[in-house]
């Protein structure tokens, strides 16, 4: 296929394109122990299009197919998604941390006929293929010849597939599903959250306005992604809007800040896709080493850092903590920050030594990305303004953010009532989330309805504000608070705000577990006096272990209920 025929194409050949327009680019990055392992856009293309030719010409795959993918982040990745469109498939993109019994409840309901996957997970996919019937073929993404010890399985490499590179390519129309993005996968009813075409255009014509008020016109900017390509903010913003842009993106195997950091310092790392949990990790890494420097460093720092409150220039801001930005290659200026409520000391860290922190907002629903925090810098609470293509409104009654726009999801995948309960009839999704617009119709979210606590006498209490008071203690790891039911007295089955806590590890080294929890429920106390009466934690849990997460490092609430009244 010619360059012109492909240009006409229409399957997402906004994107598609870039692998011409900039052929010789670096496109993604993963580093493989000691070595990079890069593509190209020239690369990429290539490489998508000889895995959509097998596809539509060796294996026959037909238009809407399920395409499975189970893998860490790698650059392979891109090409998988890219196959899958121009074979005109549909892309189930499988988070690589589920168990599974939970993968398997996916499959089940989904029915792919082919699976994509990483030598990491080639086991479980073998495994996984004998208890769905509808998979018939097994792709592996990564790896030479001879690494495997299923050859003889019918396993087909990428590396293999001849070098043949034109086929028809498969046009599907814009209501057509493009995505499954599965966010729970623990029941026999998994909720899969079905995106098309129409939504992901959108999306992405949205996303290019947003990036363009960000990010410098007309120049490459080296990217760090560290959130999971299963993750709709990853797939949608880090892959498909940045690289529309021509950037490079790089992906990291380890979340630990200094494998990060030597990341950032090799590559000269630009901007990053993060999640709120990374940055507060950072912060407190970077607060830990200035903690050990000599009293009078640290007189120093803090004297800038409050300095740094009333100086306008970011440029300068760097200049003035240069040595703090050094460990991260001197090169990185700014972030978005999204799939959870962004602490605004935090926000506020960033800033001051000179890293933008955009804070955006967003669901699986909306394909993903809702608002991005770039006008009101001076109110770093916000989540901006609703992108173009949204409609925004607050229920009276209850403070329920509706959203209406093409980019809203099509329905959750073979569950129609579950779609009816928050897509009404006119079309507005109802978020859960509870908020207020300001006059500018920019979006400050509060809390959530599932989350909130109901007291006794009618009183109303959201966990997230408590736990933002609560998270200021420098004696506290984590913080999650919900409401539990008292078991005794005179409100016996009523509610009450309960805060169980994690404390720092070091702690444990310098105190005993009983002089630990005494003096972290001592600060619970201190600084619950910065709340009303009736939000101030009446049982507090001190938890040893790490609390379970998302892979978007989101507290599962549900399971935090679960361990403590095990």
């Amino acid at each position: 296929m010619s360059k012109k025929e492909l240009r006409s194409s229409g399957i997402l050949s906004y994107i598609e394109n870039k692998t011409y327009d900039y052929e010789n680019r670096i496109a993604l990055g993963v580093k493989d122990k000691n070595s990079w392992r890069e593509l190209t856009y020239g690369e990429l293309g290539l490489l998508s299009r000889k895995v959509a030719r097998y596809l539509i010409e060796d294996f026959g795959i037909k238009k809407g197919e399920v395409i499975a993918i189970l893998s860490e982040s790698m650059p392979e990745y891109g090409a998988c998604l890219f196959a899958s469109v121009l074979s005109g498939g549909t892309t189930v993109p499988l988070d690589i941390k589920l168990s599974e019994y939970e993968l398997t409840n996916i499959l089940t309901d989904c029915s792919p006929t082919v699976m994509m996957v990483s030598k990491q997970f080639l086991e479980t996919a073998l495994q996984l293929q004998k208890q769905i019937p509808s998979i018939r073929q097994i792709l592996l993404i990564d790896g030479a010849e001879g690494e495997c010890p299923y050859e003889q399985e019918g396993i087909i490499r990428f590396s293999s597939l001849p070098n043949l590179y034109d086929a028809k390519w498969r046009q599907r129309s814009s209501k057509s599903t493009a995505l499954i993005i599965y966010t729970s996968g623990t029941t026999g009813a998994p909720k899969g959250v079905e995106v098309s075409f129409k939504n992901i255009n959108a999306q992405l014509e949205d996303l290019t306005i947003a990036i363009n008020l960000i990010l410098p016109k007309g120049e490459p900017t080296t990217m760090l992604s560290i959130l999971p390509m299963n993750h709709l903010f990853e797939m949608t913003v880090g892959f498909c809007t940045f690289l529309s842009f021509g950037h490079t993106v790089y992906y990291t195997k380890s979340l630990k800040p200094a494998d990060i950091s030597s990341i950032m310092r090799e590559k000269k790392v630009q901007f990053m896709l993060v999640v709120p949990a990374f940055l507060k990790l950072l912060k407190a890494g970077i607060e830990k080493e200035i903690k050990n420097k000599p009293q009078a460093q640290q007189n120093i720092f803090n004297f800038m850092y409050k300095l740094a409150k009333y100086i306008p220039s970011y440029w300068l801001k760097r200049k003035l903590f240069a040595k703090i930005h050094k460990n991260f290659g001197g090169a990185l200026w700014g972030c978005i920050s999204g799939g959870a409520p962004l602490d605004l000391d935090v926000a506020e860290f960033f800033e001051r030594i000179g890293i933008k922190v955009y804070q955006g907002y967003g669901l699986s629903e909306c394909c993903p990305v809702v608002s991005v925090n770039i006008e009101k810098r001076n109110e770093m609470a916000s989540v901006g303004h609703p992108l173009k293509h949204f409609e925004a409104q607050i229920v009276p009654d209850t403070g329920e953010l509706l959203l209406r726009g093409p980019s809203i999801m099509k329905g959750y995948h073979n569950q129609p009532e579950m779609t009816a309960e928050v897509i009404d009839e006119e079309g507005w999704l109802h978020t859960g989330d509870i908020a207020h617009l300001d006059k500018d119709g920019h979006i400050f979210i509060t809390g959530r309805i599932k989350n909130m606590i109901v007291l006794n006498g009618g009183k109303k209490v959201f966990p997230e504000e408590v736990e933002a008071v609560l998270e200021k203690s420098s004696y506290v790891s984590e913080v999650c608070v919900l409401g539990t039911s008292r078991t005794f007295g005179a409100k016996d089955g009523t509610e009450e705000v309960t805060a169980v806590i994690v404390p720092k590890a070091e702690l444990y080294n310098q105190y005993s577990e009983e002089d630990v929890e005494r003096m972290i429920k001592l600060d619970v106390k201190t600084l619950s006096q910065n709340l009303a009466h009736y939000k101030r934690p009446t049982n507090v849990i001190i938890q040893k272990e790490e609390l379970p997460k998302t892979t978007t490092r989101k507290v599962k609430r549900k399971e935090v209920r679960e361990l403590i009244t095990v």
